[in-house]
């Protein structure tokens, strides 16, 4: 029997404004639950303790870690999303990159002739594909 495989982010003290940024940028999304650390947990009370939000048909568990780590999100696991126009590939290109890190710009690679790699403001890694 298959079993659902859900992709898990582990935030730093922004998960809340991470999903609720996705949400907003992506049709047909939603935070299908969010609870918070309550005051018997001081130093994280009020962060995320658990959430999960759907991206398009994709399910998405995040978290704000309550221990402090000395990684954070790497560019080899993405989220790949193909866009229906050119027009939402520039408004995600323009909206995800804007106080990130673009890897690859919005250009023609051969393998796409409209394909853009991109880090966002929280570090997680985005590629933007209009096949």
């Amino acid at each position: 029997m298959a079993q659902a495989i859900t992709p898990f982010l582990m935030f730093q003290g922004n998960a809340e404004a991470a999903l609720r940024f996705y949400v907003s940028l992506i049709e047909d999304s939603e935070i299908i639950s969010l609870s918070h650390y309550d005051e018997t947990q001081p130093e994280v009370a009020g962060r995320v303790y658990q959430a999960m939000f759907r991206l398009g048909q994709q399910r998405v568990r995040c978290i704000d870690s309550p221990v402090p780590h000395d990684f954070d999100f790497t560019p080899s696991f993405s989220f790949f999303i193909d866009c229906d126009s050119e027009e939402e590939l520039t408004s995600l290109y323009n909206r995800l990159s804007e106080q990130g890190e673009v890897m690859m710009p919005l250009d023609d690679y051969g393998f796409s002739t409209r394909f853009a790699w991109v880090a966002d403001r929280f570090g997680v890694s985005w590629q933007l594909n209009l096949p």
